[in-house]
């Protein structure tokens, strides 16, 4: 992207029928509005690692926006790794692997455009190491609680189906409730990354044509497995729902 030129006009957020000039309406405040509008130029290769953005004057006037809620904005997007600001140097774009690419909200950026197939690929790969083990141990550790709240996930997947917003948050309740089996914190520290990233690659996949196939007969295998109490199985049930997800990310993608 040309150095410091804004991402488009205005700093709504894109709700996929063109770009929204900011406002503060309910539910969203303006330098969150610019945060996201940057961050998805960031995330989709309009800026650059170290590209420096321009000053806050000339970026609050072309996106009509006060300096102090652009300097919010920066604010937000520094505290995800994403920027540096330094007196009389301005503020650039820090390299990709400062990104905290775990963060839901980056996420979100990411896949708002067409996200790179090297990055969905890594995401897979991160949930093909942690939900594998996370299945192991919730069929170790799990007690009825966890598993009424996994059936429960899968009943309204079944009455809601993935490509309902409703039916993506059991799928995201189902994922957390077997990271929450697991009684281990520091997968539960994970809890939010991977429900995005669920949430996220399926909400994607849907995007040019419905599922290429039924993923719920996937999510009842590692179900059962947990509620046998088979750690084995469990992890293997996962391993593979994780591995096909992908394959139906990667198809929808053309890759």
């Amino acid at each position: 992207m040309e150095q410091g030129k804004p991402p488009g006009n205005g700093a709504g957020a894109d709700n996929g029928g063109g770009t929204a000039k900011p406002t503060r309406g309910p539910g969203r405040r303006l330098h969150g509005a610019i945060a996201h509008k940057l961050g998805m130029a960031i995330l989709s290769g309009q800026y650059q690692p170290g590209d420096t953005l321009s000053g806050e004057v000339a970026f609050a006037e072309e996106l009509e926006v006060s300096r102090s809620a652009y300097r919010e904005a920066i604010q937000v997007l520094t505290a995800k790794g994403l920027v540096e600001s330094r007196p009389k140097a301005g503020t650039r774009v820090l390299p990709r692997n400062r990104w905290n690419l775990l963060d839901p909200e980056v996420l979100a950026w990411a896949f708002a455009g067409e996200p790179d197939i090297q990055f969905v690929r890594d995401l897979f790969e991160l949930r093909a190491i942690v939900e594998p083990a996370a299945a192991r141990l919730a069929a170790m550790r799990r007690d009825k609680e966890d598993l009424r709240i996994m059936k429960d996930a899968l009943t309204a997947m079944r009455r809601h189906t993935l490509a309902t917003e409703a039916g993506r948050a059991a799928d995201r309740d189902f994922h957390n409730a077997i990271l929450n089996a697991t009684r281990n914190d520091a997968l539960l520290t994970l809890t939010a990354s991977i429900g995005a990233a669920v949430n996220w690659t399926t909400q994607f996949k849907q995007r040019a044509r419905a599922l290429p196939r039924n993923p719920i007969p996937d999510h009842v295998r590692v179900y059962d497995a947990i509620a046998a109490g088979d750690p084995v199985a469990a992890a293997e049930a996962m391993g593979v729902l994780v591995d096909l997800a992908l394959e139906d990310t990667a198809s929808t993608m053309g890759r």
